[in-house]
């Protein structure tokens, strides 16, 4: 790299955006953001629900979250995380479940001794794991069944994949799967008790001091203002088109979803768009509710019932306290293509209305304060086995585009821990 002053251009100020713009400034450069949204955040903005400020979509921290562990050092909030005991509850086939503990899983009636020495031998094996690059080629229906059983199978993970995969179902990689195990895994006290963080503010209190140190170092964050096209002559950018006017930068680091690049930089090869458009995601539609009571003592209920078409609900105030009686968050992933993505909000929130009096029999319509529901059309990467080889590599074959999205935390969960890493790795690219 030169000692020439740069002039970046960023797509996207969820935290993958404002974390590469950090490291941007740091290196010395210059960086505007471009956001079409109303707000930074992406898919950690925040909203005003009922009167309380809440996060669109549900986000919580492990014990293993290094990497936003050490921006929060970096940006003095460190204090502003917290901790709490939580609990994780399996609503199956009719009946809630307490989950998550040894004492839970020998309670449970619907597995044999051996299913459940088989359960918590994989769970042991997988917290091992280091190096996910031999999973990534092993397909998860294959794996979990030769781990756990066919039976085991089929009680605690058929119904889950099949409501948030549908006809992707058997085409993950064990290694999308065991990350996410070994995540919740690691983050307990001890092995009778599940521990997990958030943030004092919700996400807003970090996206807003990330925010703070873009702006004090004299860069720029532009709402409501999206990139049109990244104009790249001679494979190389020289300018973006933002609202009719050309601007001449250096560089481009797009953090929007991959979907979008072709039409952002038509000039990028066939092959390399191929590459990006063989790539497919699950949308979600997320209900969230405001209730007078608690629905359970559970911050997690995973739900295997066939009458029953989400694969859980989070309560989030049981993390968070400070959010009120209850707030719980009902998540619909479906394929564009099912015949319910097209219904309207309403709909869904109904639908999720009708699902609670199983969940809790007590449940009456008097308890619901305020009801919300989101979108969002790329939420859940489809991550088949090989998908390391599958993704296209940060830096596209125009110099000075570089591009990643949340497919990039792969085989890790989508989390701002995750958004924080990939960040500086793309602008490391940026930067190269």
């Amino acid at each position: 790299m030169s000692d020439k002053i740069k002039k970046f251009a960023i797509v996207g100020a969820g935290p993958m955006g404002l974390m590469a713009a950090m490291e941007i400034l740091k290196a010395g450069h210059e960086v505007d953001v471009y956001e079409r949204d109303d707000r930074i955040g992406g898919m950690s903005a925040a909203f005003d629900f009922d009167g309380l400020t809440i996060e669109r979509y549900y986000h919580f921290v492990c014990k293993t979250d290094d990497p936003l562990f050490e921006l929060m050092a970096e940006l003095g909030i460190s204090n502003t995380l917290k901790w709490t005991d939580t609990k994780m509850g399996f609503y199956c086939q009719g009946k809630l479940y307490p989950w998550g503990t040894p004492f839970a899983l020998l309670r449970f009636d619907k597995l044999g001794w051996i299913d459940k020495f088989r359960y918590a031998l994989h769970v042991m094996r997988t917290k091992a794991v280091s190096d996910w690059r031999a999973l990534d080629k092993v397909g998860v229906t294959d794996w979990l069944v030769r781990n756990l059983g066919e039976r085991t199978y089929k009680v605690l993970w058929e119904r889950l994949f099949h409501l948030k995969f549908y006809e992707y179902k058997d085409k993950l990689s064990a290694a999308w799967l065991g990350t996410r195990i070994k995540r919740v895994a690691l983050s307990r006290r001890n092995l009778f008790q599940e521990s997990l963080g958030f943030i004092e503010g919700g996400s807003e209190t970090l996206l807003q001091k990330m925010q703070g140190f873009i702006l004090a170092r004299g860069g720029r964050i532009h709402l409501g203002a999206g990139i049109d096209r990244v104009n790249a002559p001679n494979d190389k950018v020289e300018s973006i088109t933002v609202r009719g006017e050309i601007r001449p930068v250096d560089g481009v680091i797009s953090t929007a979803p991959l979907q979008y690049v072709p039409r952002l930089a038509p000039e990028l090869p066939e092959s390399f768009v191929a590459r990006i458009r063989a790539l497919e995601n699950i949308p979600v539609v997320c209900v969230i509710l405001k209730l007078k009571h608690a629905l359970s003592e559970n911050f997690w209920m995973n739900i295997c019932d066939d009458s029953i078409d989400i694969p859980g609900v989070i309560e989030y105030s049981n993390l968070n306290p400070g959010t009120g009686p209850a707030i719980v968050y009902a998540p619909f992933y479906m394929p564009k293509t099912h015949p319910k993505f097209a219904r309207d909000n309403a709909a869904f929130i109904e639908e999720v209305l009708g699902y609670l009096p199983r969940l809790n029999p007590a449940f009456s319509r008097d308890w619901v304060l305020a009801s919300h529901c989101h979108r969002y059309e790329y939420a859940q990467a489809v991550c088949p086995p090989g998908y390391y080889d599958l993704l296209p590599p940060m830096q596209t074959p125009i110099q000075g585009l570089c591009i990643a999205d949340t497919a990039y935390y792969y085989p890790e969960d989508r989390s701002i821990c995750e958004s924080v890493k990939v960040a500086k790795t793309l602008a490391r690219t940026a930067l190269a």
